[in-house]
């Protein structure tokens, strides 16, 4: 009873607790990236891999599995694939206490080897559900593991061989090149390919499909192709490209989308393949300050200009390969932080005097 008599009702009703929870789950939803949202949940999701998928679907049945190295492009589903492996064979609740992930180009130094791979490695396995499989032995994820430095990797490979009983390893990498030698002749390799073209585009379109985005012709294949093979960034992409028409009538189209990612257009690109037959420098100096003026980033025009050179039937053999290795060049000099319009006009001359040359 308050102060002026009237009975003080503290705890909100059941249909309000639930109407508010069903609330906040929905506001919850909407603020997950589609890119986790649509991840695969199990090993049968997992479209484009089926060697990988088949070869783990049988060390699933045998509960036998070995230690795992993934490699392959960004965005081609490794990680989802061992995520998924992982809620098959213990269940989406004893994988939080059997299943370590970190992300080695965070955390890749001989201390969180020692200290975060090692304790978690030598821990008792925890209770399994009977509703899994649940082999007796933990997992752990190690996240690009090409950035881990050397002594991490050599530090690595004793512990896999000290508690391969109770613990099995997965790591994920770009470039398998950089992984050790000792370190990789323990772990039985995947290689993970770019989703088909096809099968790619059919998923964007899925996605699209359950969030109500509109898409016109071509725009679909326009995100993948942007993409580059890569899943991820095409998903992301969409997502992003949802909030341009978002709340109008409008349809995402091919040109929306090539603004969107940063596409250089293609009359653009054109017109610096025209102007390499013009042995002008103030010319191509002027061409190229409106280039940077533009914003368009230099790698992007460095990348779409040499698939323009290397479909051009005006050039030749030799000077198709001479002008790559000048566009490799300029490449490692902006991978290390040159000026990008220096650069671009460095590219721009050198190209010009090859074409114009017999």
């Amino acid at each position: 009873m308050d102060f002026f008599g009237k009975p003080k009702n503290d705890q909100p009703s059941a249909a309000a607790k639930n109407g508010k929870a069903a609330e906040t789950a929905k506001h919850d939803e909407r603020l997950v990236p589609w890119v986790e949202k649509y991840r695969p949940k199990n090993i049968d999701d997992i479209t484009a891999q089926e060697e990988v998928v088949q070869v783990l679907r049988k060390s699933l049945e045998t509960k036998n599995l070995p230690h795992l190295l993934f490699y392959g492009p960004p965005g081609t589903g490794k990680t989802s694939t061992i995520l998924a492996l992982t809620r098959d064979m213990y269940g989406p609740e004893a994988a939080k206490t059997r299943v370590l992930e970190l992300n080695a180009s965070d955390e890749r130094g001989i201390s969180v080897v020692r200290e975060k791979v090692k304790t978690f490695a030598r821990a008792v396995v925890s209770q399994a559900d009977p509703r899994y499989p649940s082999p007796p032995y933990k997992i752990i994820i190690l996240d690009e593991a090409d950035s881990m430095t050397t002594d991490a990797q050599a530090a690595l490979r004793r512990i896999i061989e000290k508690y391969s009983r109770i613990t099995r390893f997965c790591l994920i990498c770009n470039y398998v090149s950089r992984i050790i030698e000792p370190l990789a002749s323990r772990c039985t390799k995947f290689r993970f390919k770019s989703l088909p073209r096809e099968q790619a585009v059919a998923r964007v379109e899925h996605v699209a499909q359950l969030e109500s985005v509109s898409c016109r012709d071509g725009a679909v294949g326009a995100l993948v192709d942007c993409a580059a093979g890569d899943l991820r960034r095409a998903i992301m992409s969409l997502q992003s490209a949802a909030r341009m028409v978002h709340g109008g009538d409008g349809a995402l189209d091919a040109d929306m989308v090539a603004e969107l990612v940063g596409v250089v257009p293609a009359a653009v690109i054109d017109g610096l393949r025209v102007a390499w037959n013009n042995a002008d420098a103030n010319a191509l100096r002027v061409i190229v300050d409106e280039l940077i003026y533009s914003g368009y980033p230099a790698s992007q025009v460095l990348a779409q200009l040499h698939d323009r050179a290397m479909e051009d039937q005006q050039l030749g053999s030799l000077q198709k390969a001479k002008i790559a290795l000048v566009m490799a060049t300029v490449d490692k000099a902006l991978c290390d932080g040159a000026d990008e319009q220096l650069q671009l006009l460095d590219m721009m001359m050198q190209a010009s005097q090859i074409a114009q040359r017999a």
